[in-house]
């Protein structure tokens, strides 16, 4: 140790041997983080980091060793064999490169220190061939115990390097891992040249091709110059990769993939900051709420590529006319909010979503198919409705289900009066649930009668809900709500299933109709489950009918008459129910098999007085006779109305005037009379009962 030491101190000048350690830790601590970034590459940009980190370690063991080596105080004349010479530069390339290679190749083996034990072999093998071509007028004698002790050193301490880089334990292990590699190089050159004694020989001739210190001086110049510039090169580099890699992952966090709008997350930065810095123009904003009307029907009938490019296409017309100071964020699946400092009344903010509205009515063209959105939009304002993001959304969307509740292409501004509203809808949705485990939920039976005899043919199902604090809920209000929340999928399997077990029990085998509700009719799997549900209970399918309203068919037609098939196929029968109310009733019975109409009660209330809902009547039973389809009319609440029908011939009819909705008790004496009483024809074709229908449950 002294000897190495008294090397140092005693054979080296100090000037040089300041300069070797600078070179030796600068590229060492730039090798090294090259090292760790070339870890985390792949393919080709791994192999460019390789021979990038490679050159700058290598040209640093080079370096140091040759400007250490200018300071070596031989006593004799000295100089530098070419070949030799520049063979160790190349000889520390190709081997450091090898080593640090090996060292990535894997993330925990014994490789990575294998592959640091190459890079002091590389080092080793650069300090003795460059020795090799270190000529003096004498002779070199090595001491092979230090020979031995420097190839150790050099690959301990290039196998410590790696390791640091490669297992880090603490946050400071990078800087192991640099400080590692100067001791490896320092080690390797100090404890060989301390095993060197140089022997002069007055009569030992020079060779002639021997360069120059002043030519290795320019030399090692232009090598450490080289390190420094393409070590500064590369901290740019690197640092403007970063910068671009994460502004790029910004960019990607904060928008959306498909529109290229921003999203939720980019929506509640950008609104954060325009509500932090209001200026005396625009102390308010206006944040809008909307969703796509008729999204899911062109998803389920298109396709999901029909879809995407519903919501590329309107996101480029809703975004092609904003203004500074104005946003579109994606924030859902078919849900948007914008948002405008730019608005100062509430007439710039209708114009504004008027705006938005005709940019989003106009057609869209997709493989030769003409697809059509519309929409209707919630307004709030900042900060007269609230100061909170998370409020002003919540506001948002309660005015535009308002909106919606209205139609299409409706603008409502929120108002304190609706959060009340949407809370009372909240609960009741929760309770719904609840309500439907506790047993809370009751069938109501309500008559359809024989015109001209007045007989019983059928009931149609109703569900009453006796909440146990606020008594009786009527179904205009639960029934909406449910079919809002997607709870009326859970709902109407309970009716379908509850009536069945009820009607399977009674003597008398009148038939039951029960109400099929849109998201009903539009899932698959309704005839499976209608089968199932005949099957555990053990109802005839004859006397079950279900009714559907236009509503539930217009969105797919397609579809719904293949779930219609599929329901006939079963046995069951089939009633469009509200008859006239829809806008292309007409339309519907051609492209439907329907078994039954349903002529709704509002046609039925004003016959007597109003000449139109009378002809409509007349017309209707007369189309129905044509097409040879039963027709029960609804609402019949007095005797005029009960003569007007007769007098028509229309053979079935449900109403007040033959009893309102009651439980099941109130019919006992009907539905299960003594043997002899039950009625022979109560299966006739005149007697088919109507289908049950939760949309006017209030009957």
């Amino acid at each position: 140790m002294l000897a190495v030491l008294s090397c140092i101190a005693v054979d080296h000048d100090p000037v040089s041997l300041v300069a070797a350690v600078l070179v030796c830790v600068l590229g060492s601590f730039l090798t090294m983080r090259l090292f760790s970034r070339m870890r985390n590459t792949r393919g080709a940009t791994r192999a460019s980091w390789t021979a990038l980190t490679a050159i700058i370690g290598g040209s640093a063991i080079w370096t140091t060793h040759f400007v250490a080596m200018m300071g070596y105080e031989a006593d004799v004349l000295a100089g530098y064999e070419p070949t030799a010479t520049m063979l160790s530069l190349v000889l520390a390339i190709m081997v450091t490169g090898t080593g640090l290679l090996i060292a990535a190749a894997t993330q925990r083996s014994l490789l990575i220190e294998a592959g640091g034990a190459v890079v002091g072999a590389g080092i080793a093998s650069m300090h003795y061939v460059g020795m090799s071509g270190y000529q003096v007028q004498g002779y070199l004698e090595w001491n092979s115990a230090y020979v031995a002790a420097s190839l150790v050193a050099a690959g301990l301490f290039g196998a410590l390097a790696t390791s640091r880089v490669a297992r880090p334990v603490t946050r400071f292990c990078r800087y192991g891992g640099g400080l590692a590699l100067v001791l490896a190089i320092a080690s390797t050159h100090f404890i060989g040249m301390t095993a060197l004694t140089v022997v002069p020989d007055a009569v030992a001739s020079m060779p002639a091709n021997m360069l120059p210190e002043s030519v290795m001086t320019v030399v090692l110049m232009f090598v450490t110059l080289l390190i420094l510039a393409i070590g500064a090169m590369t901290y740019v580099i690197d640092r403007q990769s970063n910068k671009s890699a994460v502004e790029r992952y910004r960019q990607l966090s904060l928008h959306d993939a498909l529109t290229g709008l921003p999203n939720r997350v980019a929506f509640l930065e950008r609104f954060g900051h325009l509500m932090q810095t209001p200026t005396a123009r625009h102390e308010r904003i206006y944040l809008f709420s909307f969703d796509l009307d008729r999204f899911k029907e062109i998803n389920d009938v298109h396709g999901h590529a029909a879809g995407d490019t519903v919501l590329r296409v309107a996101a480029d017309r809703m975004t092609r006319n904003l203004r500074s100071g104005e946003f579109v964020a994606r924030i859902g699946g078919d849900e948007f909010i914008a948002v405008s400092a730019r608005i100062f009344t509430t007439t710039e903010a209708e114009n504004f979503a008027r705006g938005i509205i005709a940019e989003l009515n106009a057609p869209i063209e997709w493989q030769g198919v003409t697809l059509t959105v519309g929409t209707s939009i919630g307004v709030t304002v900042f900060p007269d409705a609230a100061e909170d993001v998370d409020d002003l959304l919540a506001q948002a969307d309660i005015a535009m289900y308002r909106a919606k509740a209205g139609g299409s292409n409706n603008i409502c501004f929120y108002d304190q009066s609706m959060d009340l509203a949407a809370r009372e809808r909240s609960a009741l949705a929760m309770d719904m649930r609840t309500g439907l485990q506790r047993g809370e939920f009751q069938l109501y039976f309500q008559k359809q009668n024989n015109t001209q005899s007045g007989a019983v043919i059928g009931f149609e199902v109703l569900l009453r809900w006796r909440h146990p604090r606020r008594g009786m809920v009527s179904p205009v209000e639960f029934i909406p709500i449910a079919e809002r929340t997607g709870f009326i999928m859970e709902l109407g399997d309970w009716v379908l299933r509850q009536a069945c077990v009820e009607a399977v029990k009674w003597r008398n085998p009148l038939k039951i109709a029960v109400n099929v509700a849109p998201k009903q009719l539009a899932n698959a799997n309704l005839p499976q489950r209608v089968r199932e549900i005949l099957a555990e209970t053990g109802l005839d399918p004859a006397r079950l009918e279900l009714e559907i309203t236009e509503s539930g068919i217009i969105a797919d037609q397609q579809h719904a008459l293949s779930i219609i098939r599929q329901l006939k196929a079963i046995g069951v029968k089939i009633a469009m129910d509200d008859y006239g109310t829809g806008y292309s009733s007409l339309s519907t019975l051609q492209l439907f098999p329907f078994d039954k109409i349903k002529i709704d009660r509002g046609f039925i209330d004003s016959v007597a007085e109003n000449r139109q809902s009378a002809a409509i009547v007349r017309s209707t039973l007369i189309l129905a006779q044509s097409l040879d389809i039963p027709v029960l009319a609804e609402g019949v609440e007095n005797a005029e109305h009960l003569r007007f029908l007769q007098d028509e011939g229309c053979e079935q009819v449900q109403g007040y005037f033959y009893g309102r909705p009651q439980p099941l008790s109130a019919f006992q004496d009907i539905v299960n009379p003594p043997v002899a009483a039950a009625e022979p024809d109560a299966n006739s074709d005149a007697g088919q009962p109507s289908a049950g229908k939760q949309g006017n449950l209030a009957a």
